[in-house]
């Protein structure tokens, strides 16, 4: 069983405006019955759990421990692994014969071997009710996303202050919050720049594959979604380091502390389970920020405006077949997958020839913004030819300079 020095801390969290707080009760007569090692698990479908998790916190920020308990007893029958919930289980049970003073108010002598995993406990359960209670504005959205085509299916956006990924439906009238979740982020935290660092990268991304579960070592859960770490812009900066997935948490083990991966976003794995089910590989995008900034879709359409008018002046200077107008829009230090522009220009002049200044179309665009130090767009479309049937499919990133929009990569998927 997992009721040992973890199970005797009391929250301090703030939920519905009032302070959580455990005075001694009358100890109840009634006995529930303690969750078996072999007893099957209720199934978690959409956060069930956590959302389980909450409800007993608001039960006892209304003073209704008893009820709280009650169900508390449930919840760790129901997820013997889910360590927090043992913690809240521990409180309840203790509160009915001593008053709790403060989170983690446990015996000194049992304090030594458990501090640092009660510490670690404490700011989860705080990541939680906090981005649980401030959700984000409905009909918002990351500002990350200016444009996403209707190939992308969907869109994943992770919060990294609040420990939470957001799953996103792409619909024919915009993006909508599906669903979202606690995860695990980085040991060091966020902003990867070198191999080994224990930090999750920032930045916009796409899931490549899907990792057979057969494949991988039980500490990696219930499968895994590798992104595209290093990107474009990492690798420009020089960033470096590779193996950045979406993956789940090894049995017997529900979640993870906010910050304990070695740069990996780890969910529980009936989430994880969830995702893998939902998004699609090649096409989902996956932003990751230190904090994301919610914002109304059509104010990120109206930011995008100046970049949208470049996009079509390339497409207009490619129509005209000018190699030297074309040119005009690519940075001098232009990259593609290792040729410089002067030498990836014979590949772009060919492209010309053999549009012979027929009207060039873009179809399916997606854009997605990332701004730090620069300002960038990562760019997808098709692009066809008026009178032909097939094109390519191209990734761009431009940059921002000097409010003048310019391609600094760009490659055929």
């Amino acid at each position: 069983m997992v009721r040992s020095a973890l199970g005797l801390v009391v929250l301090s969290l703030v939920v519905s405006g009032s302070g959580l707080s455990y005075a001694a009760q009358p100890k109840r007569t009634d006995k529930a019955k303690p969750a078996r090692a072999d007893a099957p698990s209720v199934k978690d479908t959409d956060g069930i759990a956590e959302a389980r998790l909450i409800e007993i916190y608001q039960l006892v920020g209304k003073a209704q421990n008893r009820e709280a308990l009650a169900k508390a007893d449930q919840l760790v029958a129901d997820f013997p692994h889910f360590q927090l919930a043992q913690l809240v289980h521990g409180d309840l049970l203790a509160a009915q014969t001593r008053p709790l003073k403060a989170f983690g108010d446990i015996p000194v002598t049992m304090t030594n071997d458990s501090s640092t995993a009660l510490s670690e406990l404490r700011e989860e359960s705080v990541r939680r009710v906090k981005a649980l209670r401030e959700r984000p504005l409905a009909g918002t959205i990351p500002s990350q996303f200016s444009a996403l085509s209707q190939k992308s299916r969907h869109a994943i956006a992770v919060d990294a202050s609040r420990s939470r990924l957001y799953l996103f439906e792409n619909t024919p009238t915009g993006l909508n919050l599906i669903a979202d979740y606690y995860v695990s982020v980085g040991k060091a935290g966020t902003a990867k720049n070198t191999e080994g660092d224990q930090r999750t990268p920032l930045g916009v991304y796409y899931i490549t594959s899907n990792l057979d579960p057969k494949s991988l070592k039980d500490f990696y859960g219930s499968g895994a979604l590798p992104i595209s770490y290093p990107n474009v812009l990492d690798n420009k900066r020089g960033k470096t380091g590779s193996g950045i997935w979406l993956h789940g948490t090894p049995p017997g083990q529900f979640s993870r502390p906010p910050q304990a991966t070695d740069g990996c976003v780890v969910l529980a794995n009936p989430d994880l389970q969830h995702i893998i089910r939902t998004v699609e590989v090649r096409t989902t995008p996956v932003v990751i920020a230190s904090q994301l900034k919610w914002v109304a879709p059509h104010s990120t359409r109206a930011d995008s405006k100046p970049f949208e008018d470049a996009l079509h002046g390339w497409r207009n200077a490619k129509t005209s077949g000018n190699l030297q107008q074309v040119l005009t829009y690519y940075t001098p230090d232009f990259n593609s997958n290792g040729k410089t522009l002067t030498q990836w220009t014979p590949t772009l002049k060919t492209e010309l020839d053999q549009t012979h200044g027929r009207t060039i179309q873009l179809k399916d665009v997606s854009y997605l913004r990332w701004t730090d130090a620069a300002d960038t767009m990562v760019v997808t479309f098709g692009e066809v030819a008026d009178g032909t049937r097939v094109g390519w499919t191209k990734r761009q990133y431009w940059i921002r300079q000097e409010n003048q929009w310019k391609i600094f990569f760009e490659g055929v998927i």
